[in-house]
């Protein structure tokens, strides 16, 4: 399983970004996909989940009604679209997956790993 974390960047305060996570070597139809983040100095945290069983998604309450997650089934792509960005969302953003479906936001619960992109938010 590879996973490949792409578009961040420098974003004002307010402004947007999408980052696109790559997938290959697993059958993506029941994989859950997941969004990390991890700020200087802080633990990783989840942000959001997808899982093409059960079509389910997830939040964390610091992002949900900014950040909306999606997938393209053909290109084995799954999306983090960040919009209203704050100095806060400073972070490397990871994806990770799993086989089946989307039962927490907790780092332990996903085996594979991508390298991360940073997304700097300044004011």
């Amino acid at each position: 399983v590879q996973l490949q974390a792409s578009g961040g960047g420098l974003v004002q305060s307010g402004g947007s970004l999408r980052l696109s996570c790559a997938t290959s070597g697993l059958s993506f139809n029941t994989y859950a996909i997941g969004w990390f983040r991890q700020a200087p100095g802080k633990e990783r945290e989840g942000i959001s989940c997808t899982s093409n069983r059960e079509q389910h998604t997830m939040y964390s309450d610091s992002v949900k009604g900014r950040f909306t997650i999606s997938k393209d089934n053909a290109k084995k792509t799954v999306y983090l679209q960040m919009d209203s960005l704050k100095e806060e969302d400073t972070a490397v953003y990871y994806c990770a997956a799993d086989h089946g479906v989307c039962w927490s936001l907790g780092a332990g619960d996903f085996a594979s790993w991508g390298q991360g992109t940073l997304v700097t938010v300044s004011s």
